[in-house]
């Protein structure tokens, strides 16, 4: 039984940075790293990609709405004719730093704002795929379960990848609980107990029940406080339950 751990990186811009990155690619095995929109400048793309690869870390597209000021979580109106080609740049862009530290993007992990909307409305889950296609069909899609961006990805031929959140409150519905709600993000002790129990019954608890998240991949976010402690300890209690710890790409 394996499990891939990933962490959204890169999230500095200039002077501004946010969540220790070379700590986080020391436990992760998969790096979502920004590309420039919501967060990153090609200086921290750079620097983020050569780490991963030094240290063995597959390398994600985390491409966003072009955000800066709002770091990518407000809903935006873009169209999906501007959101493909919007995803084909950022992929480009990042590629180019990871080709120059020796490797490649291997994945897309939608960030934010994004990442929900993408997953609701079809024609922006099928103009993420398109750039995806275009770029290289040997790309896998990072995201929510039993959504639109799984089922455009199955029509376009391109892997999916399941995740789950072991820092983020599920609601009933299988979605995560909007940031302004209490108790959206979670602490270390329940971060923890809630990754075990998603990669050991592929559930999420919730007030009244569970909720069936199925993940081949549990995320820590980066800017979570104390996201470091709380990585290292969800791959200790992950490798202590027997199960593997590994990359899906």
């Amino acid at each position: 039984m394996g499990l891939d751990l990933n962490s959204d990186l890169g999230e500095g811009f200039g002077a501004w940075s946010m969540g220790d990155d070379a700590a986080m690619l020391d436990i992760v095995t998969s790096a979502n790293i920004a590309c420039g929109f919501h967060a990153g400048d090609p200086a921290i793309m750079r620097r983020t990609c050569s780490l991963a690869v030094e240290k063995g870390v597959r390398i994600g597209a985390h491409i966003g709405y072009r955000d800066l000021a709002g770091f990518g979580r407000r809903a935006l109106a873009v169209a999906p004719a501007e959101l493909r080609d919007e995803t084909l740049y950022q992929l480009g862009a990042l590629d180019g730093f990871a080709r120059a530290a020796g490797d490649r993007v291997r994945y897309v992990k939608p960030h934010g704002a994004l990442y929900h909307a993408a997953a609701a409305q079809p024609a922006l889950a099928d103009a993420v795929l398109a750039a995806m296609r275009e770029y290289d069909p040997a790309l896998a899609l990072l995201g929510p379960a039993g959504t639109h961006l799984q089922e455009s990805a199955a029509l376009t031929g391109i892997r999916y990848v399941s995740e789950g959140f072991a820092d983020r409150a599920y609601t009933a519905t299988g979605g995560l609980a909007p940031r302004d709600t209490p108790g959206a993000v979670l602490d270390s002790d329940t971060a923890l107990a809630q990754a075990v129990t998603l990669a050991e019954t592929g559930t999420a608890r919730i007030a009244g029940g569970t909720v069936t998240v199925s993940p081949d991949s549990i995320c820590v976010h980066g800017d979570t406080p104390d996201a470091v402690r709380m990585a290292q300890r969800i791959r200790t209690a992950l490798e202590d339950a027997g199960i593997a710890v590994a990359s899906f790409t």
